[in-house]
């Protein structure tokens, strides 16, 4: 497909659904916004309008369709230590710098990293968001009155059941209309969205952070800028890979990265909080049929119209419609059959999706949640590769020489059983260690087989190295002093 025609499909080959399950969106990134905004110490206004900012921008510049990023996630608990310590203008400093931090991460390909993500993290991952978008409902259903479980209900039994005769529109924007006119016709003891917090009254417009231009505040905001960076790109490369996931397509994991980095200066020169990839808006907006750049671009749009325009009616809608929302948002987020893979996966994968979800979770970083089940994963696959190293050896008919013959990948988790397997004080001078079926992998590697020979020669043994591969002899000539061995 040319680019062109490519372009044209992503924002125009699916007009109705991607400007229906954006709206959707829409509601779904209301609450969570404002509650992350709180959890940052700005006002809600500065996480809508940022999200609004980065929805259409990242419309334009991002590499994964379909996909909804605003001003929530782990960005905002590493925001909130910026704002709590030096201000609001810090913190827009802070969105430029992480902006352009993420530009040349993209620039530089580290989205790479991804690759180390496993599916267990991811699974895990997965699963922590989801367990995590239904806490975040549990404070709007604690010390209510009974009006709020009965309109829970209702909107559940709507969201779940007009779909089964009616798809035209998506099943949460007819809960959410239907349970405002309940809402307004029969007055009762109810939340609110005007409850949630204070909404925008007004347009954006283009600030400038008023803080030094100075080192000493580049020295302020750096570290925050490349952590807020940092978790920004992670989270929005795992929700781009969730999608690839359910929707069984690829993206461009470069091009996201970057989007985002220009999408977050947008937002630091609109006055508002960086962002990234919202996964439970996603899957919403999957779920309800948002395949394209529209329903991005809608979601942002949207938000606008509804925070400015049309703000005494959206003030007016039941918090429990939005509860509603995105208890579904919860339940089509978890990978269910997980729990029964708990039973017949290998235990270290298990392991590893458990940690994912408890860090997550205990935390509340996404982040620590996922570079946890990476460090687990790549232990376990260190000690399972290392144990898989073995070392046999054999003596010539004349008694004079013994072979070792190795089998396996000799790098720094195997190296210590490498060395354990040779006999110094064999009574054997003429050593031949035959490397054909293994491989050096590192210097640890390289310095386990120098070390080795240097003690065997210390005992009066001649040793020769057969049957290296190309790497592994490279390894050998370049970073040690062993030669003419082979």
């Amino acid at each position: 497909m040319s680019a062109l025609a490519r372009y044209r499909q992503e924002w125009f080959g699916n007009i109705t659904r991607d400007t229906l399950a954006g709206m959707v969106g829409t509601f779904a990134l209301i609450p969570e916004v404002i509650a992350f905004s709180f959890v940052a110490g700005v006002d809600p206004a500065v996480g809508l309008y940022a999200s609004f900012v980065i929805s259409v921008v990242i419309a334009f510049t991002g590499g994964r369709p379909g996909m909804i990023s605003g001003a929530a996630g782990s960005v905002a608990l590493v925001a909130a230590a910026l704002v709590r310590g030096h201000g609001v203008q810090y913190l827009l400093a802070a969105t430029l710098l992480c902006g352009l931090l993420q530009v040349v991460f993209g620039i530089l390909k580290l989205d790479v990293l991804m690759r180390y993500v496993s599916r267990p993290v991811r699974t895990g991952f997965v699963n922590a968001l989801a367990i995590l978008i239904f806490s975040a409902q549990l404070p709007h259903m604690l010390h209510v009155t009974w009006h709020t479980y009965a309109m829970i209900a209702l909107g559940l039994a709507i969201i779940y059941t007009v779909p089964r005769f009616f798809t035209a529109i998506p099943s949460p924007l007819i809960c959410i209309v239907v349970l405002t006119v309940v809402a307004v016709a029969y007055p009762m003891p109810l939340h609110t969205v005007a409850d949630l917090g204070r909404l925008p009254d007004s347009l954006p417009h283009l600030v400038w952070p008023d803080v030094p231009f100075s080192l000493d505040t580049l020295r302020i905001i750096a570290p925050y800028a490349l952590a807020m960076a940092s978790v920004g790109v992670l989270e929005s490369m795992m929700t781009a890979r969730v999608v690839d996931d359910m929707t069984d397509t690829h993206s461009s994991k470069q091009r996201e990265c970057m989007g985002l980095g220009v999408a977050n200066i947008a937002v630091g020169m609109f006055g508002g909080i960086a962002g990234c990839g919202m996964i439970g808006q996603t899957v919403g907006n999957l779920r309800y049929g948002g395949r394209g750049r529209l329903s991005t671009f809608v979601a942002g749009a949207f938000l606008l119209l509804l925070m400015v325009a049309l703000r005494p009616w959206v003030a007016q809608v039941p918090v429990a419609a939005l509860v509603a929302i995105m208890i579904m948002v919860s339940a089509s987020t978890f990978s269910w059959g997980s729990l029964r893979d708990l039973a017949h996966h290998p235990r270290t994968t298990s392991i590893i999706m458990l940690a994912t979800v408890a860090v997550v979770v205990g935390t509340h970083d996404l982040a620590a949640g996922v570079a946890v089940g990476v460090l687990l994963n790549g232990l376990f696959f260190a000690f399972q590769v290392s144990n898989m190293l073995s070392v046999t050896n054999t003596l010539s008919p004349d008694g004079q020489t013994r072979t070792y013959i190795v089998n396996g990948q000799v790098f720094f988790a195997s190296s210590d059983g490498f060395t354990d397997a040779f006999d110094l004080h064999d009574t054997v001078r003429d050593i031949t260690i035959d490397l054909t079926h293994a491989h050096l992998w590192d210097m640890t590697a390289a310095g386990a087989v120098e070390e080795l020979v240097g003690r065997m020669k210390a005992q009066g043994m001649q040793v020769r190295l057969t049957g290296l591969n190309t790497a592994s002899a490279t390894l050998i000539e370049r970073h040690t002093g062993l030669e003419n061995l082979t």
